[in-house]
């Protein structure tokens, strides 16, 4: 999933609450069984369009952490050659001074 739709999925996802919220007060105003209105057309495709839409939203967290994870682990790599190298020099320095 693409990281930059975040924004428009989140708005897809608020989108899809207001009406549903909304679809479900006018049902209850008109005094509409709850059973027939868990069987609303209108309020299950609602009610799916919300379910994509934290699926998505899990995905996109998902391929974030990952991702931060990632550059953590690169950081942490460069940082032990880094280190590894400068051990390298400290040692080559640190002999010919033992050998006078």
């Amino acid at each position: 999933m693409n990281l930059r739709a975040r924004v428009y999925v989140e708005k897809q996802k608020k989108d899809a609450e207001d009406k549903l919220a909304g679809r479900l007060a006018m049902l209850k105003e008109k005094g509409i069984s709850p059973e027939k209105i868990q069987k609303d057309a209108t309020v299950r495709r609602l009610k799916a369009e919300l379910r994509q839409a934290k699926k998505r939203l899990a995905s996109i967290s998902a391929q974030e952490k990952l991702n931060q994870e990632r550059i953590v682990a690169k950081e942490q790599k460069i940082a032990a050659k880094k280190a590894e190298r400068e051990a390298a020099l400290k040692g080559t320095a640190e002999e010919p001074a033992e050998k006078k």
